[in-house]
């Protein structure tokens, strides 16, 4: 047995006592072969080679797993309600969140134990307590579905995603294009696209979001802006204003959906550093792109 092999034996191992309460060690009887007469259990089954070491009844060990479940689920549900009461600022609320929301938030958050997407799930019930009405079911579904890696690729998202007030929308640029006219054809299908990986954002990651109903699947575009038609963003703490120096440009990006703006809520990220030097890198030749910090 290789040490990777044993290593992996000794994993699982303590695994299954941590989720049974008891160990397993292999049977005291010799290998069964499947013509022994007593390689078969009384109903007829195949004899495992690894049993409990336990003399408790199954019923006993039933009962025995399912406290250390509900013991885990304690632990989880306390340390987000601690957590909450961390994040939750000391101001007037807008009235008490609804009673079945608390009892749906804490049936789904209760199974959960890595400290990153506790975190998530304690913003959740403070943001629902100070503003009801804040975050959605199908939004907790989502959380509670959720992998670590999902979370993280959301956390990055939300770094190039900039707010839209005019629309109330939160969107990813992905780049422009001129439309074409009778006196600029040469221009025809001449789109600049931003290579977000310069940004550190992978298409996998878009495409987790876009799988778990964060992000829209279909690329969104403007209507065609004019020559100093101007458009802002916002991102944290810095708006960007964005004018077409010319007629007739046509800005495409994703859009999050509303559970995917409920979500992003969650994550206090600054503006991408290397996102802002790309937009200002590919928009500079038909943008005035500028700036500014919000106190």
């Amino acid at each position: 047995m290789t040490i990777q092999t044993a290593q992996a034996k000794i994993n699982l191992a303590h695994i299954i006592e941590i989720k049974l309460g008891y160990s397993m060690s292999k049977t005291s009887s010799t290998r069964l072969t499947s013509t022994s007469d007593d390689s078969y259990g009384p109903q007829g089954q195949s004899k495992l080679p690894y049993q409990v070491n336990s003399d408790n009844s199954t019923l006993n060990r039933a009962q025995h797993r399912q406290q250390l479940l509900l013991i885990k689920q304690q632990h989880n549900i306390e340390a987000i309600m601690a957590m909450a009461m961390d994040f939750c600022p000391d101001v007037t609320s807008k009235g008490q969140p609804d009673s079945d929301w608390v009892e749906r938030f804490i049936a789904l958050c209760e199974d959960t134990s890595n400290e990153s997407m506790q975190k998530l799930w304690a913003k959740i019930l403070a943001g629902e307590t100070v503003s009801p009405g804040t975050f959605s079911i199908k939004s907790l579904q989502t959380l509670k579905q959720m992998t670590q890696r999902e979370a993280d690729a959301l956390q990055k998202c939300t770094a190039i995603c900039g707010y839209n007030e005019k629309d109330n929308s939160h969107l990813i640029l992905l780049g422009f294009y001129k439309k074409p006219s009778l006196f600029d054809l040469l221009r025809k299908g001449n789109k600049v696209s931003f290579n977000l990986g310069k940004a550190g954002i992978s298409f996998p990651d878009v495409l987790t979001l876009m799988d778990i109903g964060l992000i829209y699947r279909k690329e969104i575009e403007s209507a065609a802006l004019k020559a100093g038609q101007e458009m802002n963003l916002t991102f944290l703490t810095q708006r960007v204003a964005l004018k077409p120096k010319n007629n007739d440009l046509v800005l495409s990006y994703y859009k999050f959906t509303q559970t995917g703006d409920e979500l992003r809520k969650l994550i206090n990220t600054p503006v991408n550093k290397a996102y802002k030097h790309l937009l200002n890198s590919a928009l500079e030749e038909e943008f005035e792109v500028a700036w500014h910090a919000i106190k």
